[in-house]
């Protein structure tokens, strides 16, 4: 429910919840029980946030109790450590062998 202020002739002003039905009726002061009228006294709260800011701050509430998890497995070949690697000297053929060229060539590979 939203916290509604409102200003007591006698006593000043105060701030009460109250269901949002009920924004424009008046309420009655708790120090001396005069009806009061609402007003509006403060800049309302609104979620003015940035796009940015507001993403990295549900980046950092999700993250607390549920990780970001990658829907990649192990071994995966876009970003995992197990790609193959644009300057290796491995040739790789079509039936799966690879063999090293340029490495010991009386070695077998494995």
């Amino acid at each position: 429910m939203p916290l509604y202020e409102y200003m007591c002739d006698a006593c000043g002003p105060f701030e009460e919840i109250a269901p949002i039905s009920r924004f424009s009726d008046p309420c009655d002061c708790p120090d001396c029980g005069a009806t009061s009228p609402r007003v509006l006294l403060s800049v309302p709260r609104l979620a003015t946030l940035s796009s940015g800011t507001r993403r990295a701050h549900e980046t950092n509430e999700r993250s607390a109790d549920s990780p970001k998890r990658s829907s990649h497995g192990p071994g995966c070949g876009c970003c995992g450590g197990s790609a193959k690697k644009k300057n290796s000297k491995t040739l790789y053929r079509p039936d799966g062998s690879k063999s090293f060229p340029t490495k010991r060539p009386w070695m077998i590979s494995h």
